[in-house]
């Protein structure tokens, strides 16, 4: 994940609706597996249904990343906002395997759980990796420290077997937390980054390398097919591509900083007029992320076009409306993607209609940039090829 998202206001580091957990896995020939992701309860929706949402967001709305950005045995992941993830698949981890949710995220490249030696209260919530009951688990002790804009986590590095699906990686580097702070309703007990190595903590490998280099998988690929509404029917694929997921032809797309999943971007209209963008840009592609976030001024310059106007810390606009509003064309490499009202505005469990769009990303960098989140990302097949770093965006089935 890219960690905070604009409600959280900064990009500190390193992102519905039932809760079901159950996941299985499905192999499709020995080069790919996919595996199911589950559409969860958002940390927001659980914390607004006990009317624990406004005082959170008032006790974690600091700028952690200011404090922590420069020292070196800290690994950030900017622009990571736990509150809204949605999809989560299962791993487990150990010999025996012990098992967790965790979501497969584009905008981070770490493994974290949380460890029997955690005594903090989302610890308590959550499943938890007790390192004396596995066989094969060997302990680092490098200390781990990872700030989100909705959370932190504090722990140690270890090494251990992580199985996902019929995959097996051996002697993966992973962090165990000793502390967590802000993490107690989130609908995951962990996050497996997919980002490059230079995302990771420092001399570690992530999994999708490890995959890999092992063997274990025979192409430098995976690809994520979001469902819209469904709790089932999402899929993170690893070492190939199911093409049967999207319509027509993968528009390819270079990156353009393989640190991030990070593309240029041409221009953002609406109604033929360019609102976003309008020099090029660049973008992000996260699936640990909910909304589309940019800068802070766009994006509300963006929010008034759509009529949406300020409700607490979100933006609301009148439901009767939303299917009057504008399509948003996000224009990339050559190819329009567009996005209509009822993407980009989403119901909530009380009736009201809400903005996903979101600021806060001039916070991480000086040029401006754009996160695509799930918002963009239920709509395109997405693959992501580290052998050639390339994207590739499809239409989605």
């Amino acid at each position: 994940m890219l960690r905070t998202h604009s409600f959280l206001s900064t990009w500190t580091q390193k992102r519905s609706m039932k809760w079901l957990g159950i996941l299985g896995l499905v192999a499709l020939s020995e080069c790919l597996v996919i595996i199911p992701l589950t559409k969860m309860k958002t940390m927001r929706e659980t914390l607004r249904e006990k009317n624990l949402l406004t005082n959170f967001l008032l006790r974690n709305n600091d700028d952690r990343s200011q404090n922590v950005a420069h020292d070196p045995k800290l690994s950030l992941h900017p622009l990571r906002n736990y509150l809204d993830l949605a999809y989560v698949g299962n791993i487990t981890i150990g010999t025996p395997p012990q098992q967790f949710k965790v979501v497969f995220d584009t905008g981070s490249a770490d493994l974290w759980v949380p460890s029997t030696y955690c005594d903090s209260r989302p610890c308590y919530t959550h499943n938890v990796f007790n390192p004396h009951a596995s066989t094969t688990f060997r302990l680092s002790g490098f200390p781990v420290d990872l700030t989100y804009g909705s959370g932190r986590m504090v722990g140690f590095l270890g090494y251990d077997t992580v199985r996902i699906g019929k995959l097996v990686d051996v002697v993966q580097p992973f962090a165990l937390s000793k502390a967590q702070y802000g993490l107690e309703h989130a609908p995951f007990d962990g996050i497996l980054g997919l980002g490059y190595r230079s995302l990771a903590i420092q001399g570690t490998i992530p999994v999708f390398d490890n995959l890999k280099r092992r063997g274990v998988i025979s192409q430098s690929v995976f690809a994520f097919y979001l469902s819209t509404q469904k709790e089932n029917g999402s899929i993170v694929m690893l070492g190939g591509v199911d093409n049967s997921y999207h319509k027509g032809k993968l528009q390819w797309i270079p990156v353009s900083r393989p640190h991030y999943w990070q593309i240029t971007m041409n221009r953002i209209t609406m109604n033929g007029v360019v609102y976003g963008c309008v020099r090029g840009c660049q973008a992000i592609l996260d699936t640990g992320t909910s909304f589309v976030l940019g800068p802070s001024r766009l994006v509300t310059a963006i929010q008034m076009l759509i009529s949406a106007s300020p409700v607490g810390h979100e933006y609301a606009v009148s439901c009767s409306y939303v299917a009057r509003l504008p399509t948003i064309i996000f224009s990339i490499n050559g190819n329009d993607y567009p996005v209509p009202p009822q993407a980009y505005i989403r119901k909530n469990l009380q009736g009201q209609c809400l903005s996903n769009f979101g600021g806060g990303t001039e916070n991480m960098s000086r040029s401006e940039t754009w996160i695509l989140g799930d918002v963009f990302l239920r709509l395109y097949f997405s693959v992501y090829d580290r052998g050639n770093n390339r994207v590739g965006l499809a239409p989605a089935v």
